[in-house]
């Protein structure tokens, strides 16, 4: 998982040297408080739903963990429970964050979403290069399913047992399950997690099946065709891995008729991702598309479940997985929330509101010029919120480059430059600012960026 914080930058704004440009916070970053009043799962369960999100077992420490304990209802293991994970080599078990995510969700008062079970990814290579006959693969998979679902017997409240079966057409996958078992695989995949832990929910998980298409359609008769040959099934996941402004029409419809078949259903690894870099038109969109899915899920009773893939941006899959995209989650990298934390909480009756537009504001300004050389200065003041840390950034447009910073620590990449607050001086009040400095290096020309607040 990478982080997205030096990706969000602004285009330059140049204007001449020594004049002072001020831009608008964007309301992403950096609100008061900590956004709603309420935490997000004391919102849900009022409505009779439980928020979740994906963790990494090695960061539940320091901020990471506070707002992955108090804000969230239930945790999913990102990669810890993955077959690879797990049993590494053939008879050699790694529980370690496994573990570790189950011990901190029960220290939290968390349920624990199992993911995954049976997928076509991330299996241990002595599984996927090994020449197997239909009966040992049936053998190594139930084995694989009583073991790890019996080890957790009790603490899970459900698994996500087959992942992905489909193709976008709504055909099956094929692969390694589909052609050594056939269809098959499916219902005594789950007929096996059901024997190791029959109070655990069961579900097939899968992505694009959120809104009424082909995928979905193939989702929903093979939930009906299971439900009607007894087997075990419990609800369907729909993933959920949106890009920007392109939540489905049909969400809740869809939602709606597979909890007709008498199934829960759980949005499972919600992101919105955007093309990078972030804007106020990209944040306020992305937070309309998470107000959206969370209200299509209130809409349906038996939508039972929001977990969101990551809540930080530093935690997320996505630039590592679509080049260009990122800032797909309700947190900046950086921990503050962005608009998408309050319009989540607005969809579950909270009442929290992002900062005023133009609340904070940052001003750039050259102190001091020398032949090859400046000292410059940015203040960030508020007016009507506060800030509980900052972070400004800019870019350049005559080649400056920042040779050493105070007050702040600053980066820059090629002419993208992005300051941070030091330990000691994140808070801004209202009414109140704070100033940090710079030397830089310039050459044929000095105008003023301006600077954006994250």
């Amino acid at each position: 998982m990478r982080s997205s914080s030096t990706s969000l930058r602004t285009r330059l704004a140049a204007l001449c040297a020594g004049v002072a440009a001020t831009a608008a916070l964007i309301a992403a970053g950096g609100g008061s408080a900590h956004a709603a009043d309420t935490p997000l799962r004391e919102l849900a369960a009022a409505k009779g739903k439980v928020i979740g999100t994906a963790v990494t077992g090695s960061k539940l420490t320091g901020t990471y963990g506070d707002l992955a304990g108090s804000q969230f209802g239930s945790l999913t293991p990102g990669n810890a429970m993955k077959w690879e994970s797990v049993e590494p080599a053939r008879g050699t078990f790694d529980w370690t964050e496994a573990d570790q995510i189950v011990a901190f969700a029960q220290a939290h008062g968390q349920q624990v979403r199992g993911h995954t079970l049976v997928w076509h990814n991330q299996n241990p290579g002595w599984l996927t290069n090994g020449s197997w006959t239909s009966a040992q693969l049936g053998t190594l998979l139930q084995d694989h399913i009583s073991t790890e679902v019996g080890r957790y017997k009790g603490r899970i409240a459900a698994w996500d047992v087959v992942n992905e079966p489909f193709n976008e057409d709504g055909t099956y996958r094929t692969g390694l399950w589909y052609n050594g078992l056939g269809a098959d695989y499916i219902a005594n995949a789950l007929t096996w997690a059901r024997a190791a832990d029959p109070a655990a929910k069961l579900y097939i998980n899968d992505y694009n099946v959120e809104g009424v298409n082909a995928k979905s359609t193939a989702l929903y008769n093979l939930v009906k065709s299971l439900k009607e040959r007894g087997v075990p099934i419990d609800g369907v996941g729909l993933q959920a891995h949106l890009i920007l402004g392109q939540v489905p029409s049909t969400l809740q419809q869809n939602i709606q008729r597979f909890a007709d078949l008498g199934v829960d259903v759980a949005i499972t690894e919600l992101d919105v991702r955007m093309a990078l870099p972030a804007d106020s038109a990209k944040l306020s969109q992305q937070a309309a598309d998470y107000k959206a899915v969370t209200a299509a899920c209130v809409a349906v009773t038996r939508c039972v479940n929001l977990t969101v893939w990551g809540f930080a941006d530093s935690d997320s899959w996505v630039e590592g997985t679509f080049p260009g995209y990122g800032a797909a989650t309700p947190y900046d990298a950086d921990y503050a929330p962005k608009p998408a934390y309050y319009a989540i909480a607005e969809a579950l009756g909270g009442t929290a509101t992002t900062p005023p537009t133009g609340a904070c504001s940052a001003t750039y300004s050259v102190v001091n010029q020398w032949n090859t050389g400046f000292t410059g200065q940015v203040r960030i003041a508020c007016s009507g919120a506060a800030l509980s840390s900052w972070k400004a950034t800019w870019t350049y447009g005559a080649g400056q480059q920042v040779t050493q910073a105070w007050n702040a620590s600053c980066t820059q990449s090629g002419a993208a430059v992005t300051c941070t607050n030091a330990s000691y001086n994140g808070m801004v009040p209202d009414g109140g600012s704070v100033t940090f400095g710079f030397n830089g290096t310039w050459s044929g020309g000095n105008p003023v960026p301006t600077v954006t607040l994250g």
